[in-house]
Parts: C-alpha cells; structure tokens; sequence
C-alpha cells in the first residue's frame, strides 16, 4: 500500500469525470474546489499533494503548499502562472483533444466554402437562391485539389492534415525549425520553418492555426503575412486568441483581403454565459463562423484525459517518472 496523496481538483470541466480521475490503483482522498474562487482553492490545496488544473492566476497563491505535481488537464499550459506554485512542482499536461478540434476545423472549413450561414438564414426567410435562380450566387468550391496548411505540427495540426488528407487534399505544416522535418506518419507533404511564413501562406487555399501561444507566437499572424495570403484563402484558428492580430485580421476579413476566418479561440475572456467583446466584431461580418472555443469538448476527449491524470498519479505515487512532464 502506497500513502494516500491529497487530490485538489479545481477544474469544473475535468470534475465530471470522477469514476475515471479516482480508478487509481490506490484510494486516495479527493477535493473537489471548482467554484473558481481562489480564497477556497488556497484553504483547501495548502495541503495538497496533486493539484488538477485548468488555470491559475492571482489571487491564488499556492508558493507555500506542499504540492508535487500540477496537472493541467489539457494541452496548454498558457493559462497557468508557475510562479504561483512551488517551484519544485512537476507540471504535466495531456492531449486527446486533435481528432476533435480538427472535426471542427473541417465543419467550419466547409460551413464557409458553402455559406452555410447565410444559406440557411435565406432559405429559413423563405428564398430560394442558388445559380440557377439567383446569378449573383457563387458556386461552390471542392476542398478536392486544394491545399491546406496547419501553423503547428503538433497533436492537433496531424489530425487536421489527416482529415484534410482523406478530402483530397494536399497539406503542408509550418513549424519552428523545419530542420525537424516532417513529422513521422503525418499527412504533411511539407514543413516550413517559422522563418519561411509568408511563403507557406502564400501557398494555401486554406490555413489552420494549432500552434501554442508563447513569445514566439504571439501575434505572429499579423497585417503582414495576411497580405501574403491569397484572397481566396480561409484562415481557421483553434489555438489561441493571441496568436492572431485582432485588428489585423477583422481588417483582411472586412476588406476582402481573405475569404474568411472560423474562429474557436478569442481575444479576451468571457464572463459567465457572457461571450467575449470581441465575438461581436467578428460575428457582424457574413463571411465568418464563430463558435465558442468548444471544438475539444468531445466527451471521449475528457474521459482519455481523466484516465491519463489517474495514471500520472500511480506513477507519482510509486515514485516513478511522470508522462507528459512540461517542468
């Protein structure tokens, strides 16, 4: 028998998932604190051995606990201010998410190659537009024939070129040192270097954004590289908010610099049911589809997750190396 560790859990996503976070090989004593106030998550994790997050920012203050493993129940950990923990904490993510968010990607993909939207507003008003009636309608575009790039070859942008691969058609992947090369078993035809940006974007039809956001990124997707882009080009991003220039691409999209955006991830938070500032300015232009960063919610997506922090915990808890370890 192993000693029991004390479990805070603050997540309220991950929470649901209990009979998979507690099938651990050994009982140990759980907390679940997911009301998102910090005075309780500083009471009730002073003492804790493990800590299951999703963020953490001030006022939380976890430097003086006794925590020995944060684990943050998806892939970025952007969201999650170390210095707030001790800093001998191990921190280590998990994933699962790619094969949802890139199922997303392609529903958004084709929603705006086939305005979807605006086809169903119509129709549900009473007309009847297509070629044959209307000529101002454009026809359709196949994704067959074209090509799709991901800014990100991790988890999420394979899955996307896999999809895209199974359309027809042809991807191409930008990562930070394409010295990497393509990634073993992936669809992509080619990798660029973030150095080579505008010239990946120049070459697609479609563009996908899965990258991390961190220095490098942030606002990588600016005034620039979107003048790179064709003016037929959708651009799709289900990383993070940031790594696109607001302002920059509310402009390509309003004045036809590009096609269009899908957007899953925004520029600020939102409050309760309330959806972020931003969604509004996006959400008034015909030539965009929104949704609000749920492309992962796949119920398999946390049932996997949950079962990977249940396993970390036995590795802890029997001294051994921890998967998924980011620090």
């Amino acid at each position: 028998m192993v000693t029991p560790l004390r479990i805070v859990v603050s997540d309220p996503i991950i929470a649901p998932f209990r009979a998979q976070l507690e099938a651990t090989a050994e009982p140990h004593e759980w907390v679940y604190a997911t009301s998102g106030d910090a005075d309780e998550l500083n009471r009730v994790a002073a003492e804790a051995d493990v800590l299951v997050l999703s963020k953490l920012a001030e006022p939380a203050d976890l430097r003086e606990s006794r925590i020995r493993l944060a684990h943050v129940t998806g892939a970025g950990t952007d969201r999650v201010d170390a210095a707030l923990l001790p800093a001998d904490v191990s921190i280590c993510n998990t994933g699962h998410h790619g094969r949802s968010i890139a199922e997303h990607v392609i529903m958004q993909l084709l929603m705006l190659r086939r305005r979807a939207l605006t086809t169903d507003a119509q129709l549900r008003s009473g007309e009847w537009r297509t070629v044959e009636s209307d000529a101002a309608t454009p026809y359709h575009r196949l994704a067959l024939g074209d090509t799709l790039g991901a800014v990100g070859t991790g988890e999420i942008g394979q899955e996307v070129a896999a999809l895209a691969a199974g359309l027809g058609m042809r991807t191409i992947g930008v990562r930070r040192n394409a010295s990497a090369g393509v990634p073993a078993g992936s669809s992509f035809e080619r990798v660029y270097g973030f150095d080579e940006l505008e010239a990946f974007l120049g070459e697609c039809d479609v563009v996908v954004v899965c990258a991390p956001l961190n220095d490098e990124t942030r606002g990588m997707i600016s005034r620039p590289q979107l003048a790179a882009m064709n003016s037929t080009a959708h651009l799709l991003n289900v990383a993070r908010g940031g790594v696109l220039d607001e302002d920059a691409v509310a402009e390509a999209v309003a004045d036809g610099t590009i096609a269009g955006v899908g957007l899953d991830v925004w520029w600020g938070g939102n409050d309760g049911l309330r959806a972020p500032e931003s969604v509004a300015r996006f959400a008034s232009l015909p030539n965009t589809v929104v949704s609000p960063h749920h492309s992962g919610h796949a119920e398999q997506v946390f049932i996997a997750r949950a079962r990977d922090i249940a396993h970390n915990i036995d590795l802890l808890a029997a001294g051994l190396p921890l998967e998924r370890q980011v620090r």
